[in-house]
C-alpha cells in the first residue's frame, strides 16, 4: 500500500475524464517522444540500405534490418539504466525530463552529422534518452493510482492513445520530408517534435504534484566512484568488442538479444533474492515470468513493422493513392490509426467491466494468439509478385495488430506497476521493457530469414508458433493468477 503522506498528496479533486490530472502531462510528453522516435525509426532502415544516390548509406538489407532491430532492443535495454537512475539518483519525475533532453540531442546528431558517425552518435543518445524516459513515464503514471483502483487499466489505455497519436503523425511527417527534401530533414523534424514535448512537460509539471519527486532507494555517496568505474568498464568492453570484431553490424541483433536475455535473467534473480522484497511481492514477481515470455514473443512479431514489413512495404505493397504514390514508411502510421480509433473503446470497456474483465494472463493470451493470426493473414498475398499487395489489405491486417496490442501492451504496463515491489518500482518497469527489447531485437534476427520467394513459410511458421504460445499462456492462466496474489 502507498504511504499515508503519498495518499494525502493525491490530487483526487482534479480529474480529467475521471482520471488524475497528471495523466494529461504524461500523455503529452509521451506523444511527442513517440512522434520523434517512430518518425525516425520508420525511415532509419531505408537510410541504411538505400543507395548513396538516393541519400542512403547502401548497407546490405539484412544488415540494415539487423541494426534497426538491435537498436530497438538496446533502447529497451537502456530502460534498466533509466530505472536505476530514477530509483537511486534523480527520482522518476526528473529522469523523465533529462531523458527527453538526451533524446532531442540524439535526433539533432542524426540530422546534422553525416554517414555512420551520425547514425552511431544519434542512436546512442536517442537510445539512452528513450530508455530513461519510457520506463519512468509509465511508472510515474502508475503512482497516480492506488493499487486496486479499477481505473488503472483504463488510464494506461488512454496513455497508450498518446503514444499512438505520436506514432501515427511522426512517420507521416518524416516520410514526406524524407521523400521531398532528404533523410536529414526527416531526422530534424524528430528533434523538433521532442523539443515540443519537453516544453509542454515543463509548462505543466505542477500537475504531477509530489509524485515521482522522491528517490526511493538513494545511492550512498561512497558508491558513486564505484558506479562510475562500472560505467567506464562497460564502455571499454563495448569498444573492445567492436574493435576485435566479436560484435559487428551484421551480428548486432543476435548479440543484443543474448545480452538482453542474460540481463533479464540477472535482474529477476536480483529482485527475487533482495532482502527489500517482501514474501508476497516475491510471489508476484514470479507470476510476472510467464507474462515476460509471452510479451517477448508478441513483440518479436509486432516489431517487424520496422524490419521485415518495412521491406515488404517498399517492395511488395502498392502505395498508389488516386495517382499519387505515398511514402513506403507510412506503413508505420497504419497500425496507430487503429489504436487511436479503438483505444478509447478498450479504455471504456476495461473501466466499465472493472473486476469482471478477463484476467491479465488471459488478456495476454488473447493478444499473442491475435498476433499469430495477423501473420497468417499475409498468406493469401504470398503468391503475388512485385508491388502487387493492395495497401487496403495491409490496412486490414494492421487492425488485427492493433486489437492484439490493446489486449496486451497497455495491460502489461498496468500489471507491471501492480506487481512491482516498492523498492524496485521503476526498475520493475525496466524489466517489463526488457521483454519488449528481446522481442524487438529478435525482429532483427528473424528478418534475416525473410525472402519474398518464401513468404508463405515465413509468415506461416511465425504465426503458428505465436498461436501455440498464446494457447499455452491461456492454459496456465489460473496458475499465474494465483501467484499474482490479489492483483486482477
Amino acid at each position: 500500500m502507498p504511504a499515508v503522506d503519498e495518499v494525502a498528496d493525491r490530487p483526487a479533486e482534479r480529474t480529467l475524464f475521471g482520471h488524475p490530472i497528471g495523466l494529461a502531462n504524461l500523455f503529452g510528453v509521451e506523444l511527442w517522444e513517440r512522434f520523434s522516435f517512430y518518425g525516425m525509426l520508420t525511415i532509419l532502415g531505408y537510410y541504411l540500405y538505400y543507395s548513396v544516390t538516393d541519400g542512403g548509406l547502401e548497407l546490405p538489407k539484412s544488415t540494415a534490418t539487423g541494426i534497426v532491430g538491435a537498436y530497438g532492443g538496446l533502447v529497451y535495454l537502456s530502460t534498466v539504466l533509466g530505472g536505476w537512475i530514477a530509483d537511486r539518483v534523480l527520482g522518476m519525475e526528473r529522469t523523465v525530463f533529462y531523458g527527453g533532453v538526451v533524446v532531442m540531442f540524439g535526433h539533432i546528431a542524426l540530422a546534422l552529422l553525416p554517414g555512420l558517425a551520425g547514425v552511431g552518435v544519434g542512436l546512442v543518445l536517442v537510445g539512452l534518452g528513450s530508455g530513461a524516459l519510457k520506463a519512468n513515464a509509465s511508472s510515474l503514471l502508475g503512482t497516480l493510482y492506488e493499487k486496486g483502483d479499477a481505473r488503472c487499466d483504463g488510464g494506461f489505455t488512454l496513455f497508450y492513445l498518446g503514444i499512438n497519436l505520436g506514432a501515427f503523425v511522426g512517420p507521416l511527417v518524416t516520410g514526406l520530408l524524407q521523400t521531398r527534401m532528404g533523410f536529414h530533414y526527416g531526422f530534424g523534424a524528430a528533434a523538433v517534435g521532442m523539443a515540443f514535448g519537453l516544453a509542454q512537460y515543463v509548462a505543466f509539471r505542477r500537475n504531477l504534484g509530489a509524485h515521482g519527486r522522491t528517490v526511493p532507494n538513494p545511492l550512498p555517496p561512497s558508491a558513486i566512484k564505484w558506479m562510475l568505474g562500472i560505467v567506464v568498464l562497460a564502455a571499454a568492453v563495448i569498444v573492445a568488442a567492436f574493435i576485435t570484431r566479436l560484435v559487428t553490424l551484421a551480428n548486432l541483433s543476435t548479440v543484443t538479444t543474448g545480452v538482453i536475455v542474460a540481463a533479464a535473467v540477472a535482474y529477476f534473480v536480483v529482485i527475487l533474492t533482495s532482502s527489500k522484497v517482501a514474501a508476497i511481492e516475491r510471489t508476484r514477481v514470479r507470476a510476472f515470468i510467464p507474462l515476460f515470455v509471452a510479451n517477448a514473443v508478441f513483440w518479436s512479431l509486432f516489431q517487424q513493422i520496422f524490419t521485415v514489413l518495412a521491406i515488404y512495404s517498399d517492395e511488395r505493397m502498392n502505395w498508389s493513392l488516386f495517382g499519387w504514390t505515398a511514402p513506403s514508411n507510412w506503413i508505420g502510421s497504419i497500425e496507430p490509426i487503429w489504436i487511436i480509433v479503438l483505444s478509447t473503446l478498450f479504455a471504456a470497456l476495461w473501466t466499465r467491466l472493472g473486476n469482471r474483465a478477463p484476467t491479465t494472463p488471459r488478456k495476454f493470451a488473447y493478444g499473442v494468439v491475435g498476433m499469430g493470426l495477423a501473420f497468417l493473414l499475409f498468406l493469401p498475398m504470398a503468391q503475388t509478385t512485385g508491388n502487387a499487395v493492395p495497401a487496403l489489405w495491409v490496412v486490414g491486417i494492421m487492425a488485427v495488430f492493433a486489437i492484439s496490442e490493446l489486449l496486451l501492451s497497455p495491460i502489461g504496463l498496468s500489471v507491471t506497476t501492480k506487481l512491482a515491489p516498492e523498492a524496485f518500482r521503476a526498475q520493475m518497469m525496466a524489466l517489463y521493457f526488457f521483454s519488449v527489447g528481446v522481442g524487438t531485437s529478435m525482429s532483427g534476427v528473424l528478418a534475416r530469414y525473410y525472402d519474398p520467394a518464401r513468404e508463405f513459410a515465413y509468415f506461416g511458421i511465425l504465426g503458428a508458433v505465436a498461436i501455440l504460445v498464446g494457447l499455452t499462456v491461456f492454459a496456465l492462466a489460473p496458475w499465474i493468477s494465483r501467484l499474482m496474489e490479489g492483483v486482477h
